[in-house]
């Protein structure tokens, strides 16, 4: 049995303190903050329960293969229900495309948009699907520690397949004319922290996930998952310990040590790293102990922070549902403002969660729990003056939507941004979902899942492979787990 520290609660770290202890392992998790879950944890104030970060529950079947791996489903730890409709977008002057969880409507809406679009919606997702099959199942459990892993038939011919070296927005754009359908296929990569236009074909796997496996919503919250792991994970013996900072990972003979942390230091054969890839290497290692360079992660290209508001509101609003996408302004000037000019944005899209329309216990009766998100860039200066401006901006436009009063009834309100992820999270240049996942930052050429000069530290979640997304960091933790009972193998 080995002493095996992993940094940090997400569900990377969680993922990977289960599979160790599973091994027979003596696992010790270290949370800085007094709530498990990472960006998943969740609050309570005047009556709502708030989800902080993740609110979208696709790939169902990762999250049931996690907990099989244990002998457990996930109904042993929370109650999972389909969204009918799935989400629907706003896209200005009264214009609502609601999402039918069901394929055979879905194509009828296709068509009713576009004529002949319902076969091509057919082929898009029936290619979506072998895409789903190649990155899912093969692809993103690799290490990729080397170009190797992927040098057979089946792996190459299926990314070949996928139209790996192809964007995301010129496939689009072969299959749906309608600017109005191809922005319903192209915000699931949004996900992904880049433009369709930089993000390979291949991720048309999340239309497959989106539009045919579904959407669903786990009753109570998306941190039903993080406390439904942490349960898993004290049944297995792993030892979680909260208000735990780290501050300095000690090494000998080029093997980490321990971990030195506000509560004294821990013994450890091994050390999964789970928390921010960046503050980690720069900030807890010795500058000869690290993977990369300052220059290196200057050059990394982020997925977008995010500017969240969370409000509790005594009315119910007609209009709205689970999952509400606003893209009644331009989705190329805002990217723009992200990607290629990072600024704040001038004219935002933004998405609403409002979970209280399928969940009664988020929300006081009669009464609506809001989650507002507007996707900006990393790195901006981050006021209260600047975050009450975009609240108004958006407040404006969602009343005028729903052609609704909405702000003269909010009760409760606050707001998270940059400097929270920072000050939380150690997020690197305050970004909310990690890398982005473009070509260029694929696979091998992600930063590596293993110390190059110390054996014995792994590294897991949003930052390294196979990139953001709840799903992947799942994933994340298993191949970190696997590559650290490789090594103590040996």
């Amino acid at each position: 049995m080995s002493n095996i520290t992993v940094i940090g609660s997400g569900f990377s770290g969680l993922a990977a303190s289960a599979y160790l202890a599973k091994a027979g392992h003596k696992i010790t998790v270290l949370e800085k903050n007094s709530q498990i879950g990472g960006r998943a944890r969740a609050f309570e104030a005047n009556g709502f329960m708030f989800d902080m970060g993740p609110s979208w529950y696709w790939m169902p079947d990762t999250f049931e293969s996690f907990f099989n791996a244990f002998g457990k489903t996930t109904q042993d730890y929370y109650q999972l229900v389909k969204l009918e409709p799935g989400f629907q977008i706003f896209f200005g002057k009264g214009e609502v495309i609601q999402i039918p969880n069901n394929k055979e409507e879905l194509m009828n809406l296709f068509e009713s948009i576009e004529k002949g679009s319902a076969k091509k919606l057919d082929l898009f997702l029936k290619e979506g699907k072998f895409k789903y099959k190649v990155g899912m199942q093969k692809l993103a459990h690799k290490p990729a520690i080397s170009w190797m892993e992927f040098a057979n038939y089946e792996v190459i011919s299926g990314a070949l397949k996928s139209n790996m070296f192809r964007s995301m927005k010129s496939y689009v754009n072969s299959f749906f004319k309608d600017p109005r359908l191809a922005s319903i296929m192209e915000f699931p990569v949004l996900f992904l922290g880049a433009k369709p236009s930089n993000i390979p074909a291949l991720y048309s796997l999340m239309n497959y996930a989106a539009l045919e496996l579904g959407t669903f919503y786990p009753m109570g919250g998306m941190y039903k998952i993080a406390e439904g792991m942490k349960e898993l994970a004290l049944e297995l013996g792993v030892n979680v310990i909260t208000n735990c900072e780290v501050e300095h990972i000690l090494t000998q003979n080029k093997l980490t040590k321990s971990v030195s942390t506000n509560k004294g230091s821990f013994l450890s054969d091994a050390i999964i790293a789970s928390g921010d890839y960046h503050h980690i290497e720069q900030k807890l290692l010795d500058e000869e102990f690290r993977n990369y360079s300052t220059s290196y992660w200057d050059k990394r290209i982020l997925a977008p922070s995010s500017l969240i508001f969370y409000i509790g509101v005594s009315k119910k609003i007609k209009k709205l549902i689970h999952h509400n996408l606003f893209f009644d302004s331009s989705f190329e000037k805002h990217s723009f403002e992200i990607y290629d000019e990072p600024q704040w944005p001038s004219e935002p899209l933004f998405y609403v969660c409002c979970p209280s329309k399928t969940d009664d216990s988020v929300a006081p009766k009669e009464m609506e729990n809001l989650f507002i998100l507007i996707p900006i860039a990393t790195g901006l200066k981050d006021t209260d003056e600047l975050r009450e401006a975009y609240f108004k901006k958006v407040i404006t436009r969602l009343e005028k939507e729903c052609n609704d009063t909405i702000e003269e009834h909010i009760t409760y309100k606050k707001s998270y941004c940059i400097n929270d992820f920072v000050n939380d999270y150690h997020a690197f240049k305050g970004n909310a979902y990690g890398l982005a996942n473009t070509l260029s930052q694929t696979a091998v050429l992600k930063p590596s899942i293993r110390n190059k000069q110390l054996k014995n530290i792994f590294y897991a979640g949003q930052l390294t492979v196979p990139g953001p997304g709840v799903p992947p960091a799942l994933i994340s933790g298993k191949i970190s787990a696997e590559q650290t009972i490789n090594y103590l193998k040996k």
